[in-house]
C-alpha cells in the first residue's frame, strides 16, 4: 500500500510547492513531507479534568509517530464537561457536541488530507465522536483514551464525583451539613482524568478496547500513572502498522464487533449512554444495529465486573485486577465474545486476551462460575409511552416492579426544584419531558436529579423516567431514552399528573395506565412546543437530529 496515499495530493509534485512553502514556515522539513502525514486529533482543553492533561499525551503519540516513520500533524477539537455542566442550561451543549467534534475531526482529516489518524480523548462525548470520524472516513487509525482518574479519599473511603452529586441531596435533606458538603468536594477529584466508576467515560472507553479501536490494555492505564506515556508513545507504532496493512475502521466494526462491545457494556454494568453511542457509531459505519439487540445481548450476558456506580470499585481497581483483557479472556473462553473480531492491533480479540496477567486475589471482575448477577443490566423496556422502547440500568439491587403516581415536570429545573424542595415522595414516578435530542435540545443528562433523590433517601422507593439521558453514575429505577421524544409527539407528552404509570423490568414493559382511546385524544389536542432556540447551533441540531432510538445523530434534510 502507498503509505502516502491521501497526502501526496497535498506534498508531492511541482504545483504542490506553495503548500510545502507553507508547511515549512512552521517547521516541517522536505524530509518530513516525504513521509506519510498522520493526523493527531486531540481533545485538551482547559474546563476539566478529564481532558486536561492530553496536550502531554499527544506530544507522547507525535513521537511515537515521529520514531515509527510518519509526520505528525496535531489539531485540537472542542469538548464539553458533561459533570460540571451537569444540571444546567450548558449541558445541553453535551450531546451537540459530539456531533461537531466527530464533523471538525472528519472536516480537517478531509481538508489536509491525512493519511492516518490517531484521537486522542477523554470526556464521554469525544470518544464516541472519534470513532464516529472514523467509520465516516475509514481512514486507517485508532483511538486513544486519556484515562481514568484517581480515586478520592474521604473518611478512608473511595469516593468520586458520584459522591458529591448525592452529597447535595443529603444536604438538601439536612442529612449532612454544609462543611461535610464541601470536605467531600475538595477531595472527590484528586488530579486529572475522566470520572472513576464506570461511568459513561469509561464505559466507552471500555467499548473502543472490545470492539477493536483501541489497542487493548492501553485505554485503561489510569491518567496519571507513569505508564500513560508509554502507551501514547506505542501509538506511534501501532497507527503506523495500521496504515501498512491497509486496516480500515470499517473492517473492525463488524457486526461481531457491535455485538463485543455490547457484551462490555453489560459484564462491566456500563452507562446507558452506551446504547446511544453504540447505535450512532453504527450508524456511521454502515452495520444494521437496533436497540432490541442491546436486549438480546444483556440478556446472554453475566454481569462480572464489581464497579461504581452500583458495585464497590473504580475504573482503575479494574485495571490493576487485570483491565480489560482480563475481562476479555473470561468472556471468550466462555464463548460470550466473537473471538475472530479483528481489533487495531492486527492481532484478533481473542488473541489479544490470551496475555491477560490476573492479580491474585483481586475480586474487581470475578470468575465465570460465580457471577456478580447472571445477565447484564442492560434493559430495554417497551409500551405504550415508548413504542420506539427506553433504556433502563439494572444491576441486581433495583426493584423490578413500580407502579405510581406520575409526578410530571417540563424540564430537569422543574423537576430537581420539586427533589430539593422536598414535594417528592416515596411511590413516586418522576416524569422529566421536553428534554430529549430534538426536545432539550441536546438529550441533557439526569445526574443532579437522580443523585438528589437518592440523597433525599428516596432511591429505594422513586422511580424516573425521561426523554432525556442517564450519567454513568445514576442507578436505581429509572427508564431513559423514552423514544419518541415528547417533542416528536411521542406518548410521554400525553400524560398528566397523577396518571398511574407501571414499570415491569421482568415483562420489559413501560406503560402508563389509561386506555388507547384516552391516550389518542390527548394526542389529538397536542401542540408542538416552540423551539427554545430559534437560531444559532442548537437550532441547527434540533433540525437535523434523529430520535434517540436511532442514536440521536444529525442526517441531512430530505
Amino acid at each position: 500500500m502507498d503509505l502516502k496515499h491521501r497526502s501526496r495530493e497535498i506534498t508531492d509534485g511541482r504545483d504542490r510547492a506553495p503548500s510545502r512553502a507553507m508547511f515549512k514556515a512552521i517547521g516541517f522539513t522536505d524530509d518530513d513531507l516525504r513521509k506519510p502525514l498522520i493526523g493527531v486529533a486531540n481533545t485538551w482543553i482547559e474546563t476539566m479534568p478529564c481532558n486536561f492533561h492530553l496536550r502531554r499525551l499527544s506530544a507522547k503519540v507525535k513521537e511515537g509517530i515521529r520514531a515509527a516513520g510518519g509526520t505528525p500533524m496535531e489539531f485540537n477539537t472542542i469538548a464539553i464537561s458533561d459533570g460540571e455542566t451537569m444540571g444546567t442550561e450548558g449541558m445541553r451543549a453535551s450531546l451537540v457536541s459530539r456531533e461537531l467534534i466527530a464533523d471538525s475531526i472528519e472536516l480537517v482529516c478531509r481538508g489536509q488530507l491525512f493519511d492516518a489518524m490517531v484521537c486522542v480523548v477523554g470526556c464521554d462525548k469525544t470518544i464516541p465522536a472519534a470513532a464516529m470520524a472514523l467509520a465516516r472516513m475509514d481512514l486507517p487509525g485508532l483511538v486513544l483514551y486519556g484515562g481514568t482518574i484517581a480515586a478520592g479519599k474521604y473518611r478512608g473511603k473511595d469516593v468520586t464525583i458520584q459522591d458529591v452529586f448525592e452529597a447535595v441531596g443529603a444536604n438538601a435533606a439536612g442529612k449532612i451539613t454544609d462543611q461535610e458538603l464541601h470536605d467531600l468536594e475538595d477531595v472527590a477529584c484528586p488530579g486529572a482524568g475522566a470520572c472513576g466508576g464506570q461511568y459513561t467515560a469509561n464505559t466507552m472507553s471500555t467499548v473502543m478496547e472490545m470492539i477493536g479501536l483501541s489497542p487493548m490494555g492501553f485505554n485503561s492505564v489510569p491518567a496519571m500513572d507513569s505508564a500513560k506515556d508509554k502507551v501514547a508513545f506505542d501509538c506511534g507504532s501501532v497507527v503506523m502498522n495500521v496504515l501498512k496493512q491497509g486496516l480500515r475502521p470499517r473492517e473492525i466494526l463488524t457486526r461481531d464487533a457491535f455485538e463485543n462491545a455490547i457484551v462490555s457494556v453489560a459484564a462491566t454494568g456500563g452507562s446507558t449512554n452506551a446504547v446511544l453511542h453504540l447505535l450512532a457509531i453504527a450508524r456511521e459505519a454502515g452495520i444494521d444495529l437496533q436497540i432490541d439487540d442491546f436486549q438480546t445481548v444483556s440478556e446472554r450476558t453475566p454481569l462480572l465486573a464489581d464497579l461504581k456506580p452500583s458495585g464497590r470499585f473504580v475504573a482503575a481497581d479494574m485495571h490493576r485486577a487485570g483491565g480489560v483483557r482480563l475481562l476479555a479472556r473470561r468472556l471468550v473462553r466462555g464463548k460470550l465474545l466473537h473471538a475472530k473480531a479483528k481489533t487495531v492491533t492486527g492481532l484478533s480479540i481473542g488473541a489479544e486476551s490470551e496475555s491477560a496477567i490476573e492479580t491474585p486475589n483481586q475480586e474487581v471482575i470475578a470468575p465465570l462460575e460465580r457471577p456478580l448477577k447472571k445477565t447484564g443490566g442492560l434493559v430495554i423496556l417497551k409500551g405504550n409511552l415508548a413504542p420506539e422502547g427506553c433504556v433502563a440500568k439494572i444491576s441486581g439491587h433495583e426493584r423490578l416492579e413500580h407502579r405510581g403516581p406520575a409526578r410530571v415536570f417540563e424540564s430537569e429545573e422543574d423537576a430537581m426544584a420539586a427533589v430539593t424542595g422536598k414535594k417528592i415522595k416515596a411511590g413516586d414516578v418522576v416524569v422529566i419531558r421536553n428534554e430529549g435530542p430534538k426536545g432539550g435540545p441536546g438529550m441533557r443528562e439526569m445526574l443532579s436529579v437522580t443523585g438528589a433523590i437518592v440523597g433525599e433517601g428516596l432511591g429505594s422507593s422513586v422511580a424516573l423516567l425521561t426523554d432525556g439521558r442517564f450519567s454513568g453514575a445514576t442507578h436505581g429505577l429509572m427508564a431513559g431514552h423514552v423514544s419518541p421524544e415528547a417533542a416528536l409527539g411521542g406518548p410521554i407528552a400525553a400524560v398528566r399528573d397523577g396518571d398511574t404509570i407501571r414499570f415491569d423490568v421482568n415483562r420489559r414493559l413501560l406503560e402508563v395506565e389509561i386506555s388507547e382511546e384516552t391516550l389518542q385524544d390527548r394526542m389529538k389536542a397536542w401542540k408542538p412546543p416552540q423551539p427554545r432556540y430559534p437560531t444559532g447551533v442548537f437550532a441547527k441540531y434540533a433540525a437535523l437530529v434523529s430520535s434517540a432510538s436511532q442514536g440521536a445523530i444529525t442526517r441531512p434534510v430530505k
